[in-house]
Protein backbone atom coordinates (compact mmCIF):
# COMPACT_ATOMS: atom_id res chain seq x y z
CA UNK A 1 0.00 0.00 0.00
CA UNK A 2 2.65 2.75 0.28
CA UNK A 3 4.05 1.30 -2.48
CA UNK A 4 0.90 2.66 -4.72
CA UNK A 5 0.32 5.62 -2.23
CA UNK A 6 4.03 6.48 -3.22
CA UNK A 7 3.52 5.89 -6.87
CA UNK A 8 0.06 7.87 -6.89
CA UNK A 9 1.54 10.90 -5.18
CA UNK A 10 4.17 11.09 -7.23
CA UNK A 11 1.74 10.87 -10.71
CA UNK A 12 -0.25 13.74 -9.15
CA UNK A 13 2.49 15.89 -8.48
CA UNK A 14 3.62 15.51 -12.38
CA UNK A 15 0.47 16.06 -13.21
CA UNK A 16 0.32 18.92 -11.16
CA UNK A 17 3.95 20.31 -12.81
CA UNK A 18 2.92 19.79 -16.25
CA UNK A 19 -0.31 21.50 -15.79
CA UNK A 20 1.55 24.65 -14.56
CA UNK A 21 3.99 24.47 -17.08
CA UNK A 22 1.24 23.99 -19.25
CA UNK A 23 -0.92 27.22 -18.27
CA UNK A 24 1.91 28.98 -18.53
CA UNK A 25 2.90 28.70 -21.82
CA UNK A 26 -0.91 28.91 -23.00
CA UNK A 27 -1.23 32.47 -21.36
CA UNK A 28 2.54 33.51 -22.72
CA UNK A 29 1.44 32.14 -25.89
CA UNK A 30 -2.20 33.85 -25.70
CA UNK A 31 0.26 37.63 -24.39
CA UNK A 32 2.07 37.28 -27.58
CA UNK A 33 -0.58 36.80 -30.23
CA UNK A 34 -3.03 39.77 -28.70
CA UNK A 35 0.25 41.91 -28.30
CA UNK A 36 0.98 41.10 -32.22
CA UNK A 37 -2.32 41.52 -33.20
CA UNK A 38 -2.63 45.07 -31.38
CA UNK A 39 0.69 46.33 -33.07
CA UNK A 40 -0.28 44.73 -36.39
CA UNK A 41 -3.70 47.32 -36.12
CA UNK A 42 -1.69 50.41 -34.80
CA UNK A 43 -3.46 50.00 -31.41
CA UNK A 44 -0.93 50.42 -29.34
CA UNK A 45 -0.75 53.64 -27.57
CA UNK A 46 2.50 55.88 -29.07
CA UNK A 47 2.40 57.91 -26.04
CA UNK A 48 2.63 54.90 -22.92
CA UNK A 49 4.89 53.37 -25.72
CA UNK A 50 7.16 56.66 -25.30
CA UNK A 51 6.91 56.66 -21.82
CA UNK A 52 7.72 53.35 -21.05
CA UNK A 53 11.06 53.47 -23.83
CA UNK A 54 12.25 56.27 -21.06
CA UNK A 55 11.41 54.20 -18.53
CA UNK A 56 12.86 50.89 -19.33
CA UNK A 57 15.74 52.51 -21.64
CA UNK A 58 16.96 55.70 -20.85
CA UNK A 59 16.57 55.82 -17.05
CA UNK A 60 18.64 52.52 -17.17
CA UNK A 61 21.38 53.90 -19.08
CA UNK A 62 23.46 54.91 -15.68
CA UNK A 63 23.48 51.23 -14.35
CA UNK A 64 23.94 49.31 -17.35
CA UNK A 65 26.87 51.81 -18.36
CA UNK A 66 28.59 51.37 -14.68
CA UNK A 67 28.05 47.12 -15.36
CA UNK A 68 29.56 47.45 -18.61
CA UNK A 69 32.56 49.52 -17.19
CA UNK A 70 33.03 47.14 -14.61
CA UNK A 71 33.11 44.05 -16.92
CA UNK A 72 35.91 45.86 -19.39
CA UNK A 73 37.75 46.53 -16.52
CA UNK A 74 37.61 43.04 -14.89
CA UNK A 75 37.66 40.96 -18.34
CA UNK A 76 40.85 42.66 -19.13
CA UNK A 77 43.08 42.53 -16.26
CA UNK A 78 41.82 38.39 -15.98
CA UNK A 79 43.21 38.16 -19.31
CA UNK A 80 46.26 40.20 -18.76
CA UNK A 81 46.65 37.94 -15.76
CA UNK A 82 46.46 34.78 -17.87
CA UNK A 83 48.56 35.68 -21.01
CA UNK A 84 52.08 33.93 -20.50
CA UNK A 85 55.38 35.67 -21.93
CA UNK A 86 55.25 33.42 -25.68
CA UNK A 87 51.73 34.94 -26.06
CA UNK A 88 51.54 38.54 -27.73
CA UNK A 89 50.19 41.17 -25.72
CA UNK A 90 47.94 42.47 -28.93
CA UNK A 91 46.00 39.17 -28.35
CA UNK A 92 44.43 41.10 -24.83
CA UNK A 93 42.35 43.30 -27.37
CA UNK A 94 41.04 40.34 -29.31
CA UNK A 95 39.95 38.46 -25.72
CA UNK A 96 38.54 41.57 -24.69
CA UNK A 97 35.83 42.30 -27.38
CA UNK A 98 34.96 39.48 -28.17
CA UNK A 99 34.27 38.01 -24.52
CA UNK A 100 32.33 41.56 -24.09
CA UNK A 101 30.27 41.70 -27.16
CA UNK A 102 29.57 38.11 -27.33
CA UNK A 103 28.77 37.36 -23.74
CA UNK A 104 29.04 39.50 -21.01
CA UNK A 105 27.10 43.06 -22.97
CA UNK A 106 23.86 41.35 -23.52
CA UNK A 107 23.81 38.68 -20.42
CA UNK A 108 24.76 41.46 -17.85
CA UNK A 109 22.48 43.87 -19.42
CA UNK A 110 20.28 41.34 -19.45
CA UNK A 111 20.44 41.01 -15.82
CA UNK A 112 20.44 44.37 -14.92
CA UNK A 113 16.92 44.80 -16.92
CA UNK A 114 15.69 41.99 -15.01
CA UNK A 115 16.51 43.33 -11.88
CA UNK A 116 15.82 47.01 -12.62
CA UNK A 117 12.73 46.68 -15.38
CA UNK A 118 10.92 42.88 -15.18
CA UNK A 119 10.43 43.75 -11.14
CA UNK A 120 8.96 46.44 -11.39
CA UNK A 121 6.38 45.61 -14.10
CA UNK A 122 5.32 42.67 -12.17
CA UNK A 123 4.78 44.35 -8.98
CA UNK A 124 2.98 47.39 -10.85
CA UNK A 125 0.66 45.20 -12.93
CA UNK A 126 0.43 42.57 -9.49
CA UNK A 127 -0.50 45.01 -7.64
CA UNK A 128 -3.26 46.74 -10.29
CA UNK A 129 -4.81 42.95 -10.34
CA UNK A 130 -5.13 42.77 -6.36
CA UNK A 131 -6.30 46.49 -6.17
CA UNK A 132 -9.11 45.56 -8.83
CA UNK A 133 -7.61 47.86 -11.51
CA UNK A 134 -7.71 45.50 -14.10
CA UNK A 135 -11.20 44.39 -13.38
CA UNK A 136 -11.91 47.89 -14.37
CA UNK A 137 -10.33 47.55 -17.16
CA UNK A 138 -12.06 44.66 -18.01
CA UNK A 139 -15.73 46.78 -16.79
CA UNK A 140 -14.70 49.58 -19.60
CA UNK A 141 -14.64 47.13 -22.15
CA UNK A 142 -10.81 47.83 -22.58
CA UNK A 143 -8.12 44.98 -23.02
CA UNK A 144 -5.41 45.55 -20.57
CA UNK A 145 -2.68 43.22 -22.47
CA UNK A 146 -3.15 46.15 -25.28
CA UNK A 147 -3.25 49.15 -22.93
CA UNK A 148 -0.56 47.99 -20.46
CA UNK A 149 1.08 44.74 -22.05
CA UNK A 150 2.26 46.03 -25.31
CA UNK A 151 3.56 48.72 -25.10
CA UNK A 152 5.70 47.60 -22.28
CA UNK A 153 7.11 44.60 -24.78
CA UNK A 154 7.36 46.96 -27.62
CA UNK A 155 9.69 49.66 -25.63
CA UNK A 156 11.55 46.52 -24.13
CA UNK A 157 12.45 44.76 -28.00
CA UNK A 158 13.81 48.49 -28.66
CA UNK A 159 15.36 49.59 -25.76
CA UNK A 160 17.56 46.62 -25.25
CA UNK A 161 19.80 46.50 -28.55
CA UNK A 162 20.43 50.19 -27.60
CA UNK A 163 21.29 49.62 -24.35
CA UNK A 164 23.36 46.37 -25.42
CA UNK A 165 25.37 48.57 -27.85
CA UNK A 166 25.87 51.19 -25.31
CA UNK A 167 27.19 48.38 -22.73
CA UNK A 168 29.72 46.85 -25.90
CA UNK A 169 30.93 50.26 -26.30
CA UNK A 170 31.68 51.09 -22.77
CA UNK A 171 33.05 47.69 -21.53
CA UNK A 172 35.44 47.66 -24.94
CA UNK A 173 37.00 51.35 -24.26
CA UNK A 174 37.08 50.23 -20.35
CA UNK A 175 38.93 47.48 -20.82
CA UNK A 176 41.09 49.01 -23.44
CA UNK A 177 42.23 51.92 -21.01
CA UNK A 178 42.09 49.70 -18.17
CA UNK A 179 44.88 47.79 -20.36
CA UNK A 180 46.30 50.72 -21.13
CA UNK A 181 47.12 51.49 -17.92
CA UNK A 182 48.24 48.31 -15.78
CA UNK A 183 50.04 46.09 -18.74
CA UNK A 184 51.44 49.11 -21.14
CA UNK A 185 48.99 48.14 -24.43
CA UNK A 186 48.94 50.65 -26.69
CA UNK A 187 45.15 51.70 -28.24
CA UNK A 188 46.73 51.05 -31.57
CA UNK A 189 48.07 47.45 -30.45
CA UNK A 190 44.44 46.72 -28.32
CA UNK A 191 42.67 47.99 -31.90
CA UNK A 192 44.96 45.93 -34.01
CA UNK A 193 44.18 42.83 -32.12
CA UNK A 194 40.80 43.23 -31.82
CA UNK A 195 40.77 43.58 -35.63
CA UNK A 196 42.74 40.83 -36.56
CA UNK A 197 40.54 38.12 -34.90
CA UNK A 198 37.11 40.34 -35.28
CA UNK A 199 34.08 38.62 -37.24
CA UNK A 200 31.37 41.09 -38.36
CA UNK A 201 28.91 38.26 -37.30
CA UNK A 202 29.58 38.94 -33.85
CA UNK A 203 27.82 42.30 -33.79
CA UNK A 204 24.99 40.70 -34.63
CA UNK A 205 24.95 37.98 -32.83
CA UNK A 206 25.33 40.48 -29.72
CA UNK A 207 21.79 42.07 -31.53
CA UNK A 208 20.19 39.58 -31.99
CA UNK A 209 20.98 38.04 -28.13
CA UNK A 210 19.79 41.76 -27.42
CA UNK A 211 16.61 41.40 -29.32
CA UNK A 212 15.62 38.32 -27.35
CA UNK A 213 16.14 39.36 -23.98
CA UNK A 214 14.36 42.58 -24.61
CA UNK A 215 10.96 41.07 -25.95
CA UNK A 216 11.41 37.85 -23.20
CA UNK A 217 12.01 39.81 -20.22
CA UNK A 218 9.35 42.34 -20.58
CA UNK A 219 6.23 39.41 -21.44
CA UNK A 220 7.73 36.70 -18.77
CA UNK A 221 7.30 40.05 -16.63
CA UNK A 222 3.87 41.07 -17.43
CA UNK A 223 2.87 37.21 -17.86
CA UNK A 224 3.77 36.88 -14.07
CA UNK A 225 2.10 40.14 -12.99
CA UNK A 226 -1.54 38.86 -14.39
CA UNK A 227 -1.12 35.97 -12.68
CA UNK A 228 -0.80 37.72 -9.53
CA UNK A 229 -3.46 37.09 -6.16
CA UNK A 230 -3.36 37.35 -2.46
CA UNK A 231 -2.87 40.90 -2.05
CA UNK A 232 0.44 42.10 -1.17
CA UNK A 233 1.83 39.22 0.16
CA UNK A 234 0.79 37.56 -3.02
CA UNK A 235 2.42 40.68 -5.11
CA UNK A 236 5.94 39.72 -3.44
CA UNK A 237 5.73 36.18 -3.77
CA UNK A 238 4.98 36.80 -7.54
CA UNK A 239 7.54 39.37 -7.61
CA UNK A 240 10.61 37.35 -6.75
CA UNK A 241 8.87 34.29 -8.64
CA UNK A 242 8.81 36.38 -12.02
CA UNK A 243 13.09 37.85 -11.02
CA UNK A 244 13.70 33.77 -10.73
CA UNK A 245 11.96 32.52 -13.94
CA UNK A 246 13.44 35.95 -16.00
CA UNK A 247 16.95 35.31 -14.93
CA UNK A 248 16.51 31.27 -15.79
CA UNK A 249 14.60 32.00 -18.90
CA UNK A 250 17.74 34.15 -19.78
CA UNK A 251 20.31 31.96 -18.87
CA UNK A 252 18.73 28.95 -21.31
CA UNK A 253 18.46 31.16 -24.22
CA UNK A 254 22.21 32.51 -23.74
CA UNK A 255 23.30 29.06 -23.35
CA UNK A 256 21.29 28.28 -27.00
CA UNK A 257 22.70 30.37 -28.79
CA UNK A 258 26.13 29.44 -29.48
CA UNK A 259 24.93 25.92 -30.66
CA UNK A 260 22.22 27.72 -32.74
CA UNK A 261 24.37 30.83 -34.43
CA UNK A 262 28.62 30.43 -33.63
CA UNK A 263 28.84 26.57 -35.67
Amino acid sequence: MSGEGFLRRSVRKVGRWWQDWSEHAGQIARLVAATTLATVRFRVSFREFVRQLYVMGVQSIPIVMVTALLSGIVTSQQGSYQITGTIPLYVLGSVTVTSIVLELGPVLTAVVMVGRVGARITAELGTMVVSEQIDAYHSLGRDPVVVLGAPRILAGVLAMPLLVGLADVTGIVSGMISLNLSAGLSMETFLYGARLFWHSWDLVYSLMKALTFGFAIPVIAIHMGFRTAGGAAGVGRITTASVMFQTLTVLILDAVFPPLFLQ
